[in-house]
C-alpha cells in the first residue's frame, strides 16, 4: 500500500497564491497568521530598505505589532546562528525572504530556501543556523508578541535517524525576548 500523505499528492496548497484568502487585519488562526506573514512578505518595497547586516551578531528589527502579535525582520550572515531555544508560549511562522537557513531541530534538519514557511506551536523547540556561502533575510511572526526566548542546550544532532536524537535540554538560562533580539524601534 502506498503511504503517500496528502501534501505529496496535492501539493503545498500554500503555494497556489489564487487558493489563498486575504490576509486578516486581526488574525485569529494559523492560516491568517501564514496569509500575513506571506503579504508582508510580499510588500518587498516595504522590508527591503530596513535590512542591515552586522558582523558580529544576527540584525533584528520589529517591523510590526498588531493586536497580540509581532512581526519581526531578521538578517543572517554566514555562520550566524539563533542558539538553540523555543518561544516559550508564543507561536510562531518564520518565512525565508532571501538566501538560505537550515532549522535544527529533535527530527533533524531542514532546509529552508528563499519562500519556505515554517509554522510552530509554543515550545518548539530549534537552532536556525545560516550555513550557507550568502547571506539571509527572514520574518518572524509571533502569536502572542515575543516575551521570552529560553535556552537549551545543543541540541543533539546524528545523520541516522529520528529514533537517536535527543531533544535539546533547557539550560538555567532563559531570556526575555527583549535580552534577545535588540528592538530598533
Amino acid at each position: 500500500m502506498n503511504s503517500d500523505s496528502d501534501l505529496q499528492i496535492a501539493g503545498d496548497i500554500l503555494a497556489v497564491q489564487h487558493l489563498l484568502q486575504p490576509a486578516a487585519e486581526h488574525p485569529s488562526t494559523v492560516a491568517d497568521f501564514v496569509g500575513l506573514a506571506r503579504s508582508v512578505a510580499a510588500d518587498r518595497a516595504r522590508w527591503a530598505p530596513l535590512v542591515r547586516y552586522d558582523a558580529t551578531t544576527r540584525w533584528y528589527h520589529r517591523l510590526r505589532t498588531g493586536p497580540g502579535y509581532e512581526v519581526w525582520l531578521l538578517s543572517w550572515l554566514p555562520g550566524q546562528s539563533s542558539g538553540a531555544h523555543d518561544h516559550g508560549r508564543s507561536s510562531g511562522v518564520l518565512t525565508v525572504l532571501r538566501g538560505t537557513l537550515t532549522e535544527h531541530t529533535r527530527r533533524g534538519p531542514h532546509t529552508l530556501a528563499a519562500g519556505a514557511q515554517r509554522v510552530f506551536a509554543p515550545g518548539h523547540a530549534h537552532d536556525v543556523v545560516n550555513d550557507a556561502l550568502e547571506p539571509a533575510v527572514s520574518l518572524h511572526v509571533y502569536f502572542p508578541g515575543l516575551t521570552e526566548m529560553p535556552m537549551h542546550g545543543a541540541a543533539g544532532r546524528t545523520a541516522d535517524t529520528d529514533a537517536n536524537v535527543t531533544a535539546p535540554q533547557p539550560t538555567a538560562t532563559t531570556r526575555t525576548a527583549t535580552d534577545v533580539l535588540r528592538l530598533t524601534n
